[in-house]
């Protein structure tokens, strides 16, 4: 491979380039050196490494039932106060009837 020749024909070279640029040496040696190190610490803490860094969260929704969705239609009316008949207003039931076809809930 390019790193092996790179090690064995050039290595004085890369290693000057890699210091004047701020850069990991990347040869067959120094990677196997580091995997060690950091072996050599991981078994000392004992330290399982997590993905907490690169896996989000996903928002839970809440799954329906007709006593949650009692609740949090009167909860909306009450919140926003509205009247009682917004409940039969025409728009309102399309909304929810759009809504309820949603596969995975519906973002506002």
């Amino acid at each position: 491979t390019r790193r092996r020749h790179l090690e064995a024909e050039h290595k004085a070279a890369y290693l000057a380039w890699a210091k004047a640029n701020h850069f990991l040496s990347m040869l067959p040696k120094d990677t196997a050196e580091r995997r060690k190190a950091e072996a050599a610490g991981a078994a000392k803490e004992k330290v399982q490494s997590t993905l907490d860094d690169d896996v989000k969260p996903i928002e839970k929704v809440e799954p329906y039932s007709d006593d949650g969705w009692t609740d949090a239609a009167v909860d909306w009316l009450i919140a926003t106060d509205q009247p009682l008949s917004a409940f039969e207003h025409p728009t309102f039931k399309r909304m929810i009837d759009i809504a309820s076809r949603a596969k995975h809930g519906v973002k506002i």
